[in-house]
This record gives C-alpha cells, structure tokens and sequence, in this order.
C-alpha cells in the first residue's frame, strides 16, 4: 500500500530542504533514511540529484551518508 504524500512532502521540497540544511551549505554531511528516500523521490531521482550537485553518498544500516562537497571519499575498513 502507497500512501498519498502531502504536498509539503513533494519530491521537489523535499530535495531542496535536504540541500539547504545548514550541513549541507557549509559542505559538510548530512544522513536520511533509505525508506524515506525511496518513498518520497525514488532511489532513481535521489542518484540522479547526487550526480547533478557532485556529491557522493553512502549506504550503510538503512541510512544514506550524504557527502555534500566533491571532495574524494575514501573507505576506511
């Protein structure tokens, strides 16, 4: 079962709220819930977006890490 969104969660919102936190604006990190991402703009639209800013994102524990700068990312294990 697919809920109906309200309107103040439209995918466009959303996205532009997610990018302008305040993390995000100073280059820093910000995280969302994977389940949030894919209900509200698609897994398919949120890469799309992150390719189009050049940020990278990971995922990890049913969270996405989102990088909001272009610097590298390197995986420490």
């Amino acid at each position: 079962m697919t809920a109906t969104l309200p309107a103040f969660l439209s995918p466009e919102i959303w996205l532009r709220q997610i990018f302008a936190a305040r993390a995000a604006t100073d280059g820093g990190i910000v995280r969302r819930q994977v389940r949030d991402v894919e209900r509200i703009v698609g897994r398919a639209r949120f890469e799309a977006e992150l390719r189009h800013r050049g940020y990278r994102a990971v995922e990890n524990a049913g969270q996405f890490v989102i990088f909001c700068n272009r610097a590298p990312v390197r995986l420490i294990e």
